[in-house]
């Protein structure tokens, strides 16, 4: 079954979801985690000031500190990942670190947007369910 499930984490009550979804199957198939955040800055934000990436890190390795202790107060492996890439989407960032980590399945939390809301904001989970080679697991944000 899943040995090796890769969540993508950025801090948020839907991400938070998702990480405990693969918390609950990780549980359940003895698999290791591996939490992955990903700072982008630059791609959405150019005109930010520079000083700005230092402080996404800092929250970024924040969020993964905070994941990492969930995990292994479930009493679970995990390792955790910051990926700082500007020229690519969060869903390729997922896909490489799928395919470098060799993970079997993906849990990530999803707002579940429709209509307008989706297409001003886009979806990340929806872009990783597209782009990925191994199962993914789309966790339901709250309404």
């Amino acid at each position: 079954m899943y040995q090796r499930i890769l969540v993508p984490v950025d801090g948020s009550p839907t991400s938070d979801r998702g990480l405990a979804e693969a918390i609950k199957l990780g549980k359940l198939t003895g698999a290791s985690l591996r939490l992955v955040h990903a700072v982008e800055q630059a791609m959405y934000a150019p005109g930010l000031p520079a000083d700005l990436q230092p402080l996404m890190r800092e929250e970024g390795e924040k969020i993964l500190r905070a994941g990492k202790a969930q995990v292994e107060a479930a009493g679970l492996a995990v390792e955790t990942r910051l990926v700082q890439n500007n020229a690519v989407r969060v869903a390729e960032m997922v896909a490489i670190e799928v395919r470098s980590w060799a993970a079997d399945l993906i849990v990530i939390g999803t707002h579940g947007r429709r209509g307008l809301g989706r297409l001003a904001l886009g979806s990340d989970a929806e872009q990783v369910a597209r782009v990925a080679t191994v199962p993914v697991l789309l966790v339901r944000g709250q309404d």
